[in-house]
């Protein structure tokens, strides 16, 4: 037995419905689009602010407030969290990243998505070769206010576990929402994948091995980089399906 809201779906125009659809399309988009710009601004404010050593202040203020006054090797909270932190940070790191690409973008030669997989091959490539071009040119020092609790090697600005995890959850989310058929269910992917993004860089600031303003930079410009690639080839997607394409 339908239930009433289906009846009147059933009822409704053809051409209402298409124009449902379209518009929801475009709404995605047009999000897309502002996170695209809102990243960029942002990202750029932040490095111009970084950049003239304007965000000291606030810098050490938040990982301050992330140490124990007496012991700035010991990190607030149970030593349970401390353990949780240096797990969770991983999921940003290039090993992990890599291995989800690589995993994923031969799932999607398989299935025939070669367009996709092209793109989530370049939005990796290029958002690690963007982040090292940007440790090199800015050559910020790590915070040296607090004892880092995981080793560290490089620059410091931007954060590569922020930018590349927000490149690699939120491109790896953008696809997964694009085949599944119900909003709730695009809603929790994209969720998830927003979610993984902050708990990697939040668990950067906490560890000390970053300024919060790294990590601020580095969602910014993956959140912007993802974005981008996704519009680029949703472009290439819709003009290549008017033009009868497969496959891709």
């Amino acid at each position: 037995m339908t239930s009433f809201g289906a009846r009147l779906r059933a009822l409704a125009p053809r051409g209402h419905r298409h124009w449902r659809e379209f518009s929801w399309a475009q709404f995605v988009s047009l999000a897309a689009v502002c996170v695209l710009a809102g990243g960029l601004f942002a990202f750029a404010r932040i490095m111009d602010e970084v950049v003239e050593g304007e965000t000291h202040g606030f810098d050490q203020a938040i990982l301050l407030a992330l140490r124990n006054p007496a012991d700035r090797a010991d990190p607030i909270g149970p030593l349970w969290l401390e353990i949780m932190m240096r797990d969770y940070t991983s999921l940003g790191s290039h090993a992990v990243l890599g291995l989800m690409g690589v995993l994923a973008f031969g799932y999607l030669l398989l299935v025939g998505k070669r367009l996709s997989a092209g793109m989530l091959a370049f939005s990796f490539a290029g958002g690690m070769a963007l982040n090292s071009l940007l440790k090199f040119g800015v050559a910020r020092p790590r915070p040296d206010l607090v004892a880092h609790l995981v080793e560290v090697h490089t620059a410091s600005f931007p954060s590569g576990h922020a930018m590349l995890s927000a490149v690699c959850y939120l491109t790896l989310g953008a696809l997964l929402a694009g085949v599944v058929p119900a909003r709730r269910y695009k809603a929790y992917i994209l969720g998830t994948a927003i979610f993984l993004t902050l708990l990697v860089g939040g668990s950067r600031i906490y560890l000390g091995v970053h300024w919060p303003t790294d990590v601020l930079a580095g969602w910014c410009l993956g959140a912007a980089w993802a974005m981008a690639c996704w519009l680029g080839v949703r472009g290439i997607l819709l003009w290549t399906q008017r033009r009868g394409g497969q496959g891709v």
